[in-house]
């Protein structure tokens, strides 16, 4: 869908759109440095019936140094009942740097943007984006897909797209599901990670496996704060594409 102008004629991006989008996030990326918060991650792999076979459980409390240096605990022990299915190093890599995207100044260079027309998400007039890695180079975790970027401020509403690249090495394949994350409004007007979603079939050789992926971000706080900050509706935190 695209929303046109009063005149009947959609607007035009910004020329520098991408510069102006990677100067917000860095911006928030600065402000989440000063946020504590939860996270919980379910993964669940499913047969060929289409019934679940086993799953994957952990939650952590997260908290982020001035110096911007990450810093998470373990809540209790992680359950890992996975069968064909093997969480990976980058999995967890992902997890923390990739599915949120964080599409700062620093990344900007490495990453072919392309401004797609203007799209309604959750109510919100956007600029819809594809963005695409120039190149990747060894050992780089990097994010081809979409981004939904409110066109009054530049934050990021939704992305959706894939952690690149797939890995493979002799006797094993390492690949990544398409998923999206979704972002919600702090009472401060921060649009920080509220929900990542996953629901693909990933292609190996000895054959195809469905897994489900869920990532929660809960009970952002600003650290040395005594209250929680409050996100809108469930809607307005999860989004659909209009």
């Amino acid at each position: 869908m695209v929303t046109l102008g009063a005149a009947g004629i959609a607007a035009e991006p910004p020329p520098n759109l991408a510069r102006l989008v990677a100067e917000r996030e860095s911006a928030e990326q600065e402000a989440r440095l000063h946020y504590l918060y939860q996270q919980s991650v379910v993964v669940e792999e499913f047969g060929k019936s289409g019934s679940k076979v086993g799953e994957y459980r952990e939650s952590r409390e997260v908290i982020f140094s001035p110096t911007g240096k990450r810093t998470d605990q373990l809540v209790g022990a992680p359950q890992n009942r996975l069968v064909r299915l093997q969480m990976t190093e980058e999995d967890f890599r992902d997890i923390r740097e990739v599915q949120p995207f964080l599409f700062t100044r620093e990344l900007l260079w490495l990453y072919a943007v392309k401004v797609m027309g203007e799209e309604e998400m959750d109510g919100v007039a956007c600029w819809r984006m594809t963005v695409k890695p120039k190149q990747v180079f060894e050992g780089q975790r990097l994010f081809e897909g979409e981004m939904w970027v409110d066109q009054r401020d530049y934050s990021i509403v939704q992305s959706t797209g894939r952690a690149v690249p797939p890995i493979y090495r002799k006797g094993s394949e390492n690949l990544f599901p398409m998923f999206t994350t979704f972002r919600g409004r702090t009472g401060d007007g921060h649009r920080f990670p509220v929900k990542t979603f996953a629901d693909d079939v990933l292609p190996f050789s000895g054959g195809p496996l469905r897994m489900r992926m869920v990532i929660e971000y809960a009970n952002y706080r600003r650290f040395g704060a005594s209250s929680t900050i409050q996100f809108g509706d469930v809607g307005e935190a999860t989004g659909k594409k209009k």
